[in-house]
């Protein structure tokens, strides 16, 4: 699965806005520490404000190690 790869300062400014009605961006950390949202928070989108994340470079996603 493509997820789309953000820096700290952009998780941050978008964490928890809306990105469409009723909908929330939700940014978390994959298996190699990269801050990332999914492709469908990017697709659908339709703030002006983040319309930027449409164009986040995409990255394979890593699932996080279960921590023991």
């Amino acid at each position: 699965m493509k997820v789309g790869l953000l820096t700290l300062e952009q998780k941050e400014e978008i964490q928890y806005q809306l990105f469409a009605p009723d909908s929330y961006f939700c940014a978390v950390l994959d298996g190699n520490g990269n801050w990332i949202i999914t492709q469908p928070q990017m697709d659908y989108c339709v703030n002006p404000d983040y319309l930027w994340v449409k164009e986040l470079p995409l990255i394979d996603w890593v699932e996080p190690e279960e921590e023991q």
